[in-house]
């Protein structure tokens, strides 16, 4: 049985995700450097915009789906927010980026938390 807050949780996950994705994928370089990033990929930026899309777009086309289907998302959530958390905190460390970049990385860290505790809720009998 899937828990109705983890339902919830895949509804919040796809909100969070389209607050980003929309302006990454239409204003890259005016959404990043309001947040006070100095040089913009738009190509990357993009990139980001469209993996946001797909996530969240899947947490809320899933999110009245069976267990076994919400196993497969967990781990796909828990393998795309542990590693975006190890890129993500290479990248602060080398250079001088934003502080809003050590937002973004606890946010990560906050869904990455969400899905392991919903994965070993989840976990196969």
């Amino acid at each position: 049985m899937v828990p109705k807050s983890l339902r919830t949780w895949f509804v919040i996950h796809f909100v969070t995700d389209f607050f980003f994705a929309i302006p990454l994928l239409i204003a890259p370089v005016w959404m990043l450097t309001l947040f006070g990033w100095e040089t913009v990929d738009p190509f990357t930026a993009r990139l980001v915009g469209a993996a946001l899309v797909g996530i969240g777009g899947a947490s809320l086309l899933e999110r009245n789906a069976s267990a076994e289907t919400f196993r497969a998302m967990l781990n796909l959530k828990l393998l795309w927010a542990s590693s975006a958390i190890i890129g993500m905190v290479a990248t602060m460390l080398t250079g001088n980026y934003p502080l809003i970049g050590w937002g973004i990385v606890l946010i990560f860290v906050g869904f990455f938390f969400v899905w392991l505790y919903y994965r070993n809720q989840l976990k196969e009998k």
